[in-house]
């Protein structure tokens, strides 16, 4: 696959670029977050560190999520749970820390363009575009969500764990489900990032008893 590098480490930078050049993908490296927003719309993946020199790698993640659904993964030494968190809710398809093992970064590449590459083979070939819950209405194909008739910016993580849920509203999801569909995998590693989009999720939607907890196993969207 294509992938943009955006690192300003030079040692990290080559290291990077020799071992996945040598596992078949397509590698562009820019050390500034400013190239970065650039570069991306000829990437299939980007790769992002959180210190460049010309500002913080969140709000290169921010204005990447404004005009593009790409998909990112955060490839950083930031591994406080606050600047975990952040980087999810902005709208990040994954986060590792540094240092990472090779097989891992690999692993979660492949699946976090896996589920891009799904997500617009749904789109083209869904049948049933509209769903309808309450006031909230969901577009498949357009990946658009509307309260009460008023548009909800949600990122993608979002948006699949709602569509999701909607494909099967009034049932119980389990956690595992949903890990498997929207991450495509259900790693324990993976939880806490359900957790999180569902928190977002929940806050944007404003609707109280929409998405109803299940203790023990998963989610329910209620009808």
């Amino acid at each position: 696959m294509r992938v943009l590098l955006v690192e300003d480490d030079d040692g990290v930078a080559e290291a990077l670029v020799e071992v996945l050049s040598a596992h078949g993908h397509s590698l562009t490296r820019v050390a500034r977050g400013s190239d970065a927003l650039i570069a991306h719309r000829e990437a299939d993946l980007v790769l992002l560190d959180l210190g460049l020199p010309d500002g913080d790698g969140m709000d290169v993640l921010r204005k990447l999520r404004q005009v593009a659904d790409t998909p990112v993964v955060v490839l950083t030494a930031r591994g406080d749970e606050r600047s975990v968190v952040r980087g999810l809710r902005l709208g990040a398809d994954d986060y590792l820390v540094k240092p990472v093992r090779l097989a891992e970064l690999l692993a979660r590449m492949d699946v976090v363009t896996r589920r891009a590459t799904l997500r617009v083979t749904a789109g083209e070939s869904a049948q049933d575009d509209l769903i309808r819950v309450a006031d909230v209405d969901i577009d498949i194909r357009a990946r658009v969500v509307t309260v009460g008739g008023e548009p909800v910016s949600l990122t993608a993580k979002e948006f699949d764990l709602l569509a999701a849920l909607a494909a099967r509203a009034g049932a119980a999801v389990s956690r595992q489900q949903l890990m498997d569909e929207v991450w495509g995998d259900a790693f324990v590693a993976v939880s806490r990032s359900l957790d999180v989009h569902m928190t977002q999720l929940r806050a944007k939607l404003g609707r109280p008893g929409l998405l109803t907890t299940i203790r023990g196993f998963g989610y329910r969207l209620e009808v």
